[in-house]
Protein backbone atom coordinates (compact mmCIF):
# COMPACT_ATOMS: atom_id res chain seq x y z
CA UNK A 1 0.00 0.00 0.00
CA UNK A 2 1.18 3.16 -0.66
CA UNK A 3 0.01 6.81 1.31
CA UNK A 4 0.12 10.57 0.77
CA UNK A 5 -0.46 12.46 3.81
CA UNK A 6 -1.11 15.70 2.76
CA UNK A 7 -1.07 18.37 4.75
CA UNK A 8 0.01 21.12 2.80
CA UNK A 9 -2.83 24.16 2.38
CA UNK A 10 -5.46 23.34 -0.34
CA UNK A 11 -5.40 26.86 -2.25
CA UNK A 12 -2.77 25.30 -4.07
CA UNK A 13 -5.06 23.32 -5.51
CA UNK A 14 -3.05 20.23 -5.27
CA UNK A 15 -5.30 18.43 -3.01
CA UNK A 16 -8.35 17.05 -3.75
CA UNK A 17 -9.82 15.79 -0.62
CA UNK A 18 -13.01 14.17 -0.38
CA UNK A 19 -13.24 13.96 -3.85
CA UNK A 20 -10.22 11.69 -4.41
CA UNK A 21 -11.92 8.82 -4.12
CA UNK A 22 -14.11 7.98 -6.97
CA UNK A 23 -17.97 8.41 -6.62
CA UNK A 24 -18.06 11.67 -4.73
CA UNK A 25 -18.92 15.27 -5.51
CA UNK A 26 -18.64 18.33 -3.65
CA UNK A 27 -19.39 22.25 -4.01
CA UNK A 28 -18.68 25.11 -1.22
CA UNK A 29 -20.60 28.36 -1.44
CA UNK A 30 -20.88 31.77 0.29
CA UNK A 31 -24.33 32.33 1.28
CA UNK A 32 -23.54 34.85 3.63
CA UNK A 33 -23.73 33.11 6.82
CA UNK A 34 -20.28 34.40 7.62
CA UNK A 35 -19.45 37.98 8.20
CA UNK A 36 -16.66 37.61 6.31
CA UNK A 37 -18.53 36.60 3.12
CA UNK A 38 -16.40 33.61 2.68
CA UNK A 39 -17.85 30.06 2.09
CA UNK A 40 -19.97 29.06 4.74
CA UNK A 41 -21.62 26.29 2.94
CA UNK A 42 -20.32 22.91 1.91
CA UNK A 43 -22.25 19.43 0.39
CA UNK A 44 -20.75 16.09 -0.37
CA UNK A 45 -22.53 13.79 -2.29
CA UNK A 46 -22.13 10.23 -2.49
CA UNK A 47 -23.16 8.70 -5.82
CA UNK A 48 -22.35 5.08 -5.23
CA UNK A 49 -23.30 2.76 -6.06
CA UNK A 50 -22.66 1.98 -2.69
CA UNK A 51 -24.10 4.32 -0.12
CA UNK A 52 -22.83 2.63 3.34
CA UNK A 53 -22.01 4.87 6.15
CA UNK A 54 -20.87 5.19 9.44
CA UNK A 55 -20.50 8.09 12.01
CA UNK A 56 -19.27 8.84 15.41
CA UNK A 57 -20.66 11.97 17.37
CA UNK A 58 -19.57 14.26 20.28
CA UNK A 59 -20.36 12.52 23.87
CA UNK A 60 -21.16 15.77 25.23
CA UNK A 61 -24.43 15.67 26.75
CA UNK A 62 -25.26 18.96 25.16
CA UNK A 63 -25.34 17.85 21.60
CA UNK A 64 -26.20 20.52 18.81
CA UNK A 65 -29.73 19.94 16.76
CA UNK A 66 -27.64 18.61 13.68
CA UNK A 67 -25.96 15.79 15.90
CA UNK A 68 -29.38 14.55 16.70
CA UNK A 69 -30.59 14.59 13.42
CA UNK A 70 -27.54 12.92 12.12
CA UNK A 71 -27.31 10.13 14.56
CA UNK A 72 -30.56 8.86 13.74
CA UNK A 73 -30.13 9.50 10.28
CA UNK A 74 -26.88 7.47 9.97
CA UNK A 75 -28.44 4.57 11.93
CA UNK A 76 -29.71 2.65 9.48
CA UNK A 77 -25.76 2.98 8.13
CA UNK A 78 -26.65 4.37 5.16
CA UNK A 79 -26.00 7.80 3.94
CA UNK A 80 -26.33 9.69 0.65
CA UNK A 81 -25.02 13.42 1.17
CA UNK A 82 -23.85 15.60 4.26
CA UNK A 83 -24.57 18.82 4.14
CA UNK A 84 -22.67 20.99 6.27
CA UNK A 85 -22.86 25.18 7.24
CA UNK A 86 -19.87 27.40 9.18
CA UNK A 87 -21.33 30.04 10.28
CA UNK A 88 -23.66 29.52 12.96
CA UNK A 89 -23.61 25.78 15.27
CA UNK A 90 -27.15 25.88 15.31
CA UNK A 91 -26.26 24.01 18.90
CA UNK A 92 -29.28 25.31 22.02
CA UNK A 93 -31.87 26.87 19.79
CA UNK A 94 -34.71 24.46 20.96
CA UNK A 95 -37.43 23.38 18.76
CA UNK A 96 -36.86 25.61 16.43
CA UNK A 97 -33.23 24.71 15.53
CA UNK A 98 -34.33 21.07 15.33
CA UNK A 99 -36.89 22.57 12.93
CA UNK A 100 -33.85 24.06 10.92
CA UNK A 101 -32.13 20.89 10.59
CA UNK A 102 -34.70 19.09 9.36
CA UNK A 103 -35.77 21.57 6.84
CA UNK A 104 -32.20 21.65 5.74
CA UNK A 105 -32.20 18.11 5.20
CA UNK A 106 -35.42 18.23 3.76
CA UNK A 107 -34.16 21.10 0.71
CA UNK A 108 -30.85 19.04 0.50
CA UNK A 109 -33.06 15.87 -0.49
CA UNK A 110 -35.19 17.91 -2.81
CA UNK A 111 -32.69 19.26 -4.76
CA UNK A 112 -30.95 15.81 -4.66
CA UNK A 113 -33.89 13.47 -5.40
CA UNK A 114 -32.99 11.76 -2.69
CA UNK A 115 -34.77 10.77 0.93
CA UNK A 116 -34.23 13.72 3.97
CA UNK A 117 -33.61 10.75 6.34
CA UNK A 118 -30.39 9.98 4.40
CA UNK A 119 -29.16 13.08 4.31
CA UNK A 120 -26.77 14.16 7.20
CA UNK A 121 -26.21 17.45 8.73
CA UNK A 122 -23.52 19.43 10.16
CA UNK A 123 -22.91 22.81 11.43
CA UNK A 124 -20.21 24.90 13.37
CA UNK A 125 -20.09 28.63 14.71
CA UNK A 126 -21.85 30.06 17.27
CA UNK A 127 -23.96 28.68 20.08
CA UNK A 128 -27.40 29.69 20.86
CA UNK A 129 -28.19 31.67 17.89
CA UNK A 130 -30.88 30.49 15.03
CA UNK A 131 -29.35 29.68 11.74
CA UNK A 132 -30.17 32.45 9.31
CA UNK A 133 -32.54 30.46 7.06
CA UNK A 134 -33.14 32.87 4.31
CA UNK A 135 -29.48 32.84 3.55
CA UNK A 136 -28.53 28.55 4.18
CA UNK A 137 -31.62 27.34 2.11
CA UNK A 138 -30.82 29.86 -0.96
CA UNK A 139 -26.68 28.51 -0.54
CA UNK A 140 -27.76 25.06 -0.68
CA UNK A 141 -29.41 25.57 -3.90
CA UNK A 142 -26.37 26.83 -5.00
CA UNK A 143 -24.20 24.29 -4.08
CA UNK A 144 -26.22 21.49 -5.23
CA UNK A 145 -26.06 23.29 -8.54
CA UNK A 146 -22.55 23.35 -9.07
CA UNK A 147 -21.43 19.69 -7.63
CA UNK A 148 -17.71 18.74 -9.18
CA UNK A 149 -15.45 15.75 -8.70
CA UNK A 150 -12.84 18.45 -8.66
CA UNK A 151 -14.47 20.66 -5.58
CA UNK A 152 -13.50 19.04 -2.62
CA UNK A 153 -11.23 22.21 -1.74
CA UNK A 154 -13.78 24.26 -2.37
CA UNK A 155 -15.77 22.04 0.41
CA UNK A 156 -13.24 22.15 2.72
CA UNK A 157 -12.84 25.97 2.82
CA UNK A 158 -16.76 26.39 3.27
CA UNK A 159 -16.21 24.68 6.85
CA UNK A 160 -13.44 26.76 8.38
CA UNK A 161 -14.49 28.92 10.99
CA UNK A 162 -11.39 30.40 12.86
CA UNK A 163 -9.19 27.77 11.05
CA UNK A 164 -6.16 29.36 9.33
CA UNK A 165 -6.48 27.07 6.50
CA UNK A 166 -8.33 23.98 4.74
CA UNK A 167 -7.62 20.54 6.07
CA UNK A 168 -7.47 17.55 3.92
CA UNK A 169 -5.56 14.21 3.31
CA UNK A 170 -5.78 11.58 1.18
CA UNK A 171 -4.43 7.46 1.45
CA UNK A 172 -4.44 5.03 -1.85
CA UNK A 173 -3.92 1.52 -1.28
CA UNK A 174 -4.68 -1.63 -3.04
CA UNK A 175 -6.52 -4.94 -2.36
CA UNK A 176 -5.76 -8.44 -2.75
CA UNK A 177 -6.98 -8.40 -6.25
CA UNK A 178 -4.77 -5.46 -6.93
CA UNK A 179 -7.68 -3.05 -6.99
CA UNK A 180 -6.62 0.42 -6.25
CA UNK A 181 -8.72 2.42 -3.98
CA UNK A 182 -8.85 5.92 -2.19
CA UNK A 183 -9.76 7.28 1.14
CA UNK A 184 -10.20 10.99 1.38
CA UNK A 185 -10.65 13.33 4.07
CA UNK A 186 -11.52 16.75 4.86
CA UNK A 187 -11.36 18.93 8.78
CA UNK A 188 -12.32 21.54 10.49
CA UNK A 189 -11.13 22.44 13.73
CA UNK A 190 -8.94 25.32 15.43
CA UNK A 191 -10.56 25.73 19.11
CA UNK A 192 -12.13 23.79 21.76
CA UNK A 193 -10.17 20.89 20.97
CA UNK A 194 -10.45 17.64 23.27
CA UNK A 195 -12.47 14.22 23.03
CA UNK A 196 -14.92 13.24 23.35
CA UNK A 197 -13.60 13.81 19.40
CA UNK A 198 -11.96 17.07 19.14
CA UNK A 199 -14.01 20.45 18.34
CA UNK A 200 -14.23 19.29 14.54
CA UNK A 201 -16.43 18.58 11.84
CA UNK A 202 -14.80 15.56 9.93
CA UNK A 203 -16.05 13.93 6.40
CA UNK A 204 -14.40 10.94 5.10
CA UNK A 205 -14.94 9.16 1.41
CA UNK A 206 -13.91 6.28 0.27
CA UNK A 207 -14.32 4.40 -2.59
CA UNK A 208 -13.80 0.59 -1.63
CA UNK A 209 -16.52 -1.49 -1.48
CA UNK A 210 -17.53 -1.87 2.59
CA UNK A 211 -20.37 -2.82 4.34
CA UNK A 212 -21.37 -0.09 7.21
CA UNK A 213 -20.72 -2.57 9.68
CA UNK A 214 -16.68 -2.91 8.69
CA UNK A 215 -17.06 1.14 8.02
CA UNK A 216 -18.40 1.48 11.70
CA UNK A 217 -15.32 -0.56 13.17
CA UNK A 218 -13.12 0.60 10.91
CA UNK A 219 -14.13 4.83 12.17
CA UNK A 220 -14.12 3.70 15.98
CA UNK A 221 -10.53 2.51 15.76
CA UNK A 222 -9.26 5.03 13.89
CA UNK A 223 -10.94 7.35 15.90
CA UNK A 224 -9.89 6.22 19.33
CA UNK A 225 -6.03 6.56 18.22
CA UNK A 226 -6.04 9.82 16.21
CA UNK A 227 -9.17 12.21 17.32
CA UNK A 228 -9.81 10.80 20.42
CA UNK A 229 -6.11 11.81 21.66
CA UNK A 230 -6.18 15.00 19.79
CA UNK A 231 -6.42 17.22 22.85
CA UNK A 232 -5.60 21.46 22.12
CA UNK A 233 -7.45 22.81 25.25
CA UNK A 234 -9.42 20.31 27.29
CA UNK A 235 -12.97 22.14 26.04
CA UNK A 236 -15.79 19.86 24.66
CA UNK A 237 -17.84 20.54 21.75
CA UNK A 238 -21.29 20.21 21.08
CA UNK A 239 -21.23 19.68 17.84
CA UNK A 240 -18.48 17.21 16.96
CA UNK A 241 -18.94 14.88 13.79
CA UNK A 242 -16.95 12.09 12.13
CA UNK A 243 -18.52 11.00 8.77
CA UNK A 244 -17.12 7.84 6.57
CA UNK A 245 -19.11 7.46 3.58
CA UNK A 246 -18.48 4.37 1.50
CA UNK A 247 -18.99 4.88 -2.87
CA UNK A 248 -17.68 1.43 -3.86
CA UNK A 249 -16.70 2.88 -6.95
CA UNK A 250 -13.48 1.30 -7.04
CA UNK A 251 -14.90 -2.28 -6.90
CA UNK A 252 -11.83 -2.73 -4.35
CA UNK A 253 -12.40 -5.17 -1.43
CA UNK A 254 -9.68 -4.30 0.99
CA UNK A 255 -8.97 -6.84 4.15
CA UNK A 256 -10.78 -4.71 7.48
CA UNK A 257 -7.25 -4.43 8.42
CA UNK A 258 -5.76 -3.02 5.92
CA UNK A 259 -8.90 -0.38 5.50
CA UNK A 260 -8.58 0.14 9.23
CA UNK A 261 -5.02 1.56 8.93
CA UNK A 262 -5.37 3.32 5.68
CA UNK A 263 -8.47 5.13 7.29
CA UNK A 264 -5.94 5.60 10.61
CA UNK A 265 -3.34 7.29 8.23
CA UNK A 266 -5.70 9.56 7.45
CA UNK A 267 -7.33 10.49 10.17
CA UNK A 268 -3.74 11.01 11.98
CA UNK A 269 -3.19 13.54 9.16
CA UNK A 270 -5.83 15.41 9.62
CA UNK A 271 -6.31 15.17 13.29
CA UNK A 272 -2.49 16.64 13.48
CA UNK A 273 -3.31 19.71 11.06
CA UNK A 274 -6.15 20.55 13.79
CA UNK A 275 -3.08 20.63 16.22
CA UNK A 276 -0.80 22.51 13.83
CA UNK A 277 -3.73 25.20 13.17
CA UNK A 278 -5.12 24.92 16.89
CA UNK A 279 -5.51 29.01 17.88
CA UNK A 280 -2.32 30.77 18.64
CA UNK A 281 -0.25 27.77 19.34
CA UNK A 282 3.29 28.06 18.61
CA UNK A 283 4.30 24.83 19.59
CA UNK A 284 2.86 21.28 18.65
CA UNK A 285 3.27 18.77 21.69
CA UNK A 286 3.42 14.79 21.91
CA UNK A 287 3.19 13.73 25.47
CA UNK A 288 3.73 9.83 25.66
CA UNK A 289 3.30 7.99 28.70
CA UNK A 290 5.51 4.48 28.49
CA UNK A 291 5.66 1.65 30.32
CA UNK A 292 2.29 2.27 32.14
CA UNK A 293 0.27 -0.96 33.61
CA UNK A 294 -2.54 -0.26 31.12
CA UNK A 295 -3.22 1.76 28.07
CA UNK A 296 -6.12 3.40 30.07
CA UNK A 297 -3.24 4.76 32.67
CA UNK A 298 -0.92 5.60 30.06
CA UNK A 299 -3.89 7.71 28.57
CA UNK A 300 -4.86 9.17 31.58
CA UNK A 301 -1.14 10.32 32.21
CA UNK A 302 -0.60 12.21 29.17
CA UNK A 303 -3.77 13.39 28.84
CA UNK A 304 -3.19 15.00 32.50
CA UNK A 305 -0.42 16.78 31.03
CA UNK A 306 -1.92 18.38 28.23
CA UNK A 307 -5.04 19.33 30.17
CA UNK A 308 -2.47 21.42 32.33
CA UNK A 309 -2.61 24.94 31.48
CA UNK A 310 0.95 25.52 33.74
CA UNK A 311 2.31 23.40 31.55
CA UNK A 312 1.50 24.71 28.24
CA UNK A 313 2.08 27.80 29.13
CA UNK A 314 5.74 27.08 30.03
CA UNK A 315 5.96 25.47 26.64
CA UNK A 316 5.07 28.98 25.16
CA UNK A 317 7.68 30.32 27.45
CA UNK A 318 10.35 27.78 26.44
CA UNK A 319 11.02 26.53 29.56
CA UNK A 320 11.11 22.79 29.90
CA UNK A 321 9.81 23.21 33.56
CA UNK A 322 9.17 19.14 34.07
CA UNK A 323 7.72 19.72 37.64
CA UNK A 324 4.74 20.84 36.17
CA UNK A 325 4.63 17.56 34.45
CA UNK A 326 4.97 15.85 37.68
CA UNK A 327 2.47 17.40 39.40
CA UNK A 328 -0.01 16.57 36.79
CA UNK A 329 0.88 13.14 36.40
CA UNK A 330 -0.12 13.22 40.19
CA UNK A 331 -3.58 14.31 39.92
CA UNK A 332 -4.53 10.93 38.28
CA UNK A 333 -5.42 7.20 39.43
CA UNK A 334 -2.92 5.69 37.09
CA UNK A 335 -0.76 3.03 39.09
CA UNK A 336 2.70 4.47 39.50
CA UNK A 337 5.06 5.06 42.23
CA UNK A 338 6.60 8.46 42.64
CA UNK A 339 10.08 8.07 42.85
CA UNK A 340 10.17 5.93 39.59
CA UNK A 341 8.53 8.18 37.24
CA UNK A 342 11.17 9.33 34.77
CA UNK A 343 10.62 12.72 32.09
CA UNK A 344 12.34 13.08 28.80
CA UNK A 345 11.36 16.25 26.96
CA UNK A 346 12.83 16.83 23.37
CA UNK A 347 15.43 14.03 24.22
CA UNK A 348 16.65 15.19 27.50
CA UNK A 349 15.45 13.58 30.64
CA UNK A 350 15.10 16.47 33.07
CA UNK A 351 14.09 14.23 35.40
CA UNK A 352 15.27 10.90 36.87
CA UNK A 353 13.43 8.93 39.87
CA UNK A 354 10.58 11.51 40.54
CA UNK A 355 13.88 13.80 40.74
CA UNK A 356 16.31 16.23 39.50
CA UNK A 357 17.69 14.64 36.39
CA UNK A 358 19.93 16.27 33.51
CA UNK A 359 20.25 20.01 33.44
CA UNK A 360 16.88 21.75 31.71
CA UNK A 361 18.85 24.04 30.15
CA UNK A 362 20.59 21.57 27.70
CA UNK A 363 16.32 21.10 26.27
CA UNK A 364 15.99 23.40 23.20
CA UNK A 365 12.82 24.44 22.89
CA UNK A 366 12.84 26.51 19.72
CA UNK A 367 12.00 24.31 17.13
CA UNK A 368 7.88 23.84 17.26
CA UNK A 369 7.91 20.53 17.76
CA UNK A 370 8.02 19.11 21.32
CA UNK A 371 8.11 15.60 22.83
CA UNK A 372 7.20 14.68 26.25
CA UNK A 373 8.25 11.57 27.21
CA UNK A 374 6.71 9.67 31.05
CA UNK A 375 7.86 6.85 31.82
CA UNK A 376 5.82 5.30 34.78
CA UNK A 377 8.34 2.02 35.26
CA UNK A 378 4.64 -0.01 35.87
CA UNK A 379 3.99 -2.32 33.29
CA UNK A 380 4.61 -2.33 29.13
CA UNK A 381 1.40 -0.26 28.13
CA UNK A 382 2.01 3.21 26.17
CA UNK A 383 -0.14 5.95 24.29
CA UNK A 384 0.06 9.11 22.98
CA UNK A 385 -1.90 12.52 23.54
CA UNK A 386 -0.93 15.51 21.14
CA UNK A 387 -1.84 18.84 22.19
CA UNK A 388 -0.07 22.47 21.79
CA UNK A 389 1.34 25.33 23.87
CA UNK A 390 -1.26 28.30 25.25
CA UNK A 391 -0.35 31.59 24.09
CA UNK A 392 -1.98 35.04 24.24
CA UNK A 393 -3.40 34.90 20.83
CA UNK A 394 -5.26 31.92 22.17
CA UNK A 395 -7.57 34.56 24.19
CA UNK A 396 -8.20 36.50 21.04
CA UNK A 397 -8.95 34.11 18.79
CA UNK A 398 -11.85 32.41 20.82
CA UNK A 399 -13.19 35.54 21.74
CA UNK A 400 -16.08 35.10 19.12
CA UNK A 401 -16.09 31.49 18.58
CA UNK A 402 -18.49 28.80 20.44
CA UNK A 403 -17.88 25.34 18.37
Amino acid sequence: MSAESLTTDSTTGAVTGITAPAGFRAAGVAAGLKDSGGRDVALVVNDGPSKAAAAVFTRNRIAAAPVLWSRQAVSDGRADAVILNSGGANACTGSEGFRNTHTTAEKTAELLGLSASDVLVCSTGLIGVQLPMDKLLPGIEAAAGILSADAGADAAHAIMTTDSVAKQAVFTGTDSAGRTYRIGGMAKGAGMLAPGLATMLVVLTTDADLPAPALDSALRAATAVTFDRTDSDGCMSTNDTVILMASGASGAAPEAGDFAGGLTEVCFSLAQQLITDAEGASHDIAITTVNAATVADAETAARAVARSNLFKTAIFGNDPNWGRVLSAVGTTDAAFEPDRIDVVINGVQVCRNGGIGDPREGVDLAPRAVTVEIDLHAGTESATIWTNDLTTDYVHENSAYSS
